[in-house]
């Protein structure tokens, strides 16, 4: 099993609208491409070729055609938050050819705001094929043969969903935008081979990990090895690699871990 980073930015990207000549870089190093940062979406692909999809993030269509992604098996959402669930209407070329629609899962909350956002994606439209069949997480344990764990994280006033997989005897965990640390967290990620988590920066954050907590949930989880995703400006990629462990990755555009 292995998870894609098929987008490892914050809600604006890197480089960021604005600044000299347009691109605000923060403090990373234009002349890197590893600092080059899309919004947060992964893929989880099985040995057998089956990928689920989490998050719909607003650079979907861009990040299928670079990861040459054009098929999944269903689609998962850890909260409803633009960034993150967007680019929805990129599952439509996906859609085509398959006998029925996409399945998708998400916490109840969740389910409510995409359906009153977005009925049309999965009520159909206009003669318009329903694109994704949405249902709660309670409904589905095992997605095509990958089995799927979850807990309810805090997201400053809000909530976010973390995911673990499973196949084949390994596990990857992923979980971003949480600003903090949980029991039921520990003890859903607790040994996975591969821990992809929240870092958005160095300083402490009201919505997200930063640095220091995403290494502490690597580390209290016991994971394997660490993968450090929804990155902004101020987290050049050489900089923070240079800070932390052997284990820990700092993500990228195009980053596929094996399990």
């Amino acid at each position: 099993m292995k998870v894609i980073i098929l987008g490892s930015g914050t809600s604006t990207g890197v480089p960021r609208i604005g600044g000299e000549n347009g691109l605000d870089w923060g403090d990373c190093d234009p002349n890197e491409p590893k600092n080059r940062r899309t919004r947060a979406s992964i893929i989880i692909e099985s040995e057998e070729g089956a990928r689920l999809l989490v998050d719909t993030s607003t650079d979907l269509r861009q990040q299928f055609i670079a990861n040459n992604i054009h098929n999944i098996d269903a689609v998962f959402w850890t909260h409803d938050h633009a960034d993150h669930a967007h680019g929805i209407d990129d599952l439509r070329p996906l859609r085509y050819g398959r006998a029925g629609p996409i399945p998708g899962y998400a916490a109840d909350e969740t389910v409510r705001r995409l359906r009153q956002r977005f009925g049309y994606v999965f009520a159909g439209q206009y003669g318009y094929h329903t694109l994704v069949s949405l249902d709660t997480l309670e409904r589905v344990r095992m997605a095509s043969g990958i089995g799927i764990g979850f807990c309810q994280m805090p997201h400053g006033p809000a909530q976010s969903t973390a995911f673990r997989f499973d196949c084949d005897g390994k596990t990857i965990g992923y979980a971003t935008d949480f600003s903090q640390i949980t029991d039921e967290m520990v003890n859903l990620f607790y040994g996975v081979d591969v821990m992809v988590t929240d870092c958005l920066r160095r300083d402490p954050h009201p919505t997200h990990a930063n640095l220091d907590m995403a290494l502490e949930l690597i580390s209290v989880t016991r994971a394997k090895r660490g993968v450090l995703i929804h990155l902004d400006k101020s987290m050049d990629y050489a900089a923070i690699s240079a800070l932390v462990p052997d284990h820990v990755s700092v993500g990228y555009d195009g980053l596929t871990m094996v399990a």
